[in-house]
């Protein structure tokens, strides 16, 4: 995969939480992808396959109080490496990077790292399996 397909992918990706139109996600997950969000420490939630891991994005992307800040993207092949802050709407904010993988033009990977120590905020509630 090129790099520029890479990121194209990831441009549409932070384009759904950055404008909150959660239904950009559809095209863009892998039945299989694989998603590990940044709580609880040390090692984040993991969710399989494409209706987890579209629910859990989703309910990010819909939430209008709380919102994402792009700082930079680079795409190097079929991997990404995404840096944000996200702000929780009260002030408050945690700084933190994605790792993304990409497959057929699917996402296929999620990693989810923050600066945060412990509890960051709550992560809307979604079945794992």
């Amino acid at each position: 995969m090129q790099s520029d397909e890479t990121a194209e992918i990831m441009r549409q990706f932070n384009q759904a939480f950055l404008e909150h139109e959660p239904a950009i996600l559809k095209d863009l997950i892998a039945p299989d992808c694989v998603m590990e969000s940044i709580q609880p420490a040390p090692d984040g939630t993991r969710y399989e396959g494409y209706d987890a891991c579209l629910a859990f994005w989703q309910a990010i992307a819909s939430d209008r109080v709380a919102y994402f800040e792009v700082e930079d993207t680079v795409a190097m092949g079929d991997r990404a490496i995404i840096r944000w802050r996200f702000n929780f709407g009260d002030g408050g904010s945690v700084r933190g990077v994605n790792l993304m993988r990409v497959r057929d033009g699917r996402i296929v990977e999620a990693l989810g790292y923050s600066k945060s120590p412990g509890q960051a905020a709550p992560l809307p509630e979604v079945a794992t399996a």
